[in-house]
């Protein structure tokens, strides 16, 4: 669309294979390698890019990490990891861009959350305790910016093609009706143009998270979803 994208991310070859596949589109990918948890590096690092290129108006964080935790495992070290990745790094880098909407006064930030937020689950509990804490931060973050001409959206993906999905597998689940990473890209860019507040993606998980919030918890402890 002709557009200039900053793509932040920690595997180079990964960057440069995106930056080489989009050569001959309108507008430039810029890639920029950065581990989410060096949170030290983001200011100087956002103002940076901030100057490359010219004017910012759309943020998507969409860094996460799911590590695996078996049954009967209580791992202090992948835990708190989690947490810095899921949350620290969403704070961190959405707090730059917040400050820089609230002053020009517009933009549109989207957090990449998780239906795994919408309940305390038996499987990996940390995991989608970030992404409630993700949920409760957007949330806070929309209302604050609200007054500003700042709009902020929460995406709830269900499951969708990608490493982490081939992780939960290997861990022994069975995932299926999940999308492909192009779909969820596509639902997602049409959920911040339409300015959407929480956006299921696919829509039918609207429906499964109302259900799953509704599930009395002396029932749903006795559940294994």
């Amino acid at each position: 669309e002709g557009v200039d994208v900053v793509a932040i991310a920690r595997r180079k070859a990964e960057l440069e294979a995106l930056a080489a596949k989009c050569a001959g589109a309108p507008g430039r990918v810029i890639p920029v390698v950065h581990d989410v948890l060096r949170d030290d590096e983001v200011p100087a690092l956002f103002e940076r890019l901030v100057r490359e290129l010219g004017t910012l108006d759309l943020f998507i964080y969409a860094t996460g990490l799911m590590s695996e935790v078996g049954p009967s495992e209580f791992d202090t070290k992948k835990d708190l990891e989690m947490l810095a990745v899921n949350v620290g790094g969403c704070i961190a880098w959405t707090n730059e861009v917040a400050r820089l909407f609230r002053t020009q006064r517009t933009g549109t930030i989207v957090g990449i959350s998780s239906i795994a937020g919408e309940r305390g689950r038996k499987g990996n509990p940390v995991y989608g305790t970030t992404k409630a804490a993700m949920n409760h931060y957007l949330e806070a973050l929309r209302n604050r910016l609200a007054d500003y001409g700042v709009h902020v959206c929460t995406i709830k993906p269900g499951f969708v093609e990608t490493a982490m999905l081939v992780a939960a597998r290997k861990q022994g689940r069975t995932i299926k009706g999940a999308i492909s990473p192009e779909a969820a890209a596509r639902s997602i860019l049409k959920a911040a143009r339409r300015r959407g507040n929480e956006v299921f993606v696919p829509f039918k998980w609207r429906l499964v998270g109302a259900v799953i919030r509704n599930i009395p918890s002396f029932l749903f402890k006795g559940m294994n979803i």
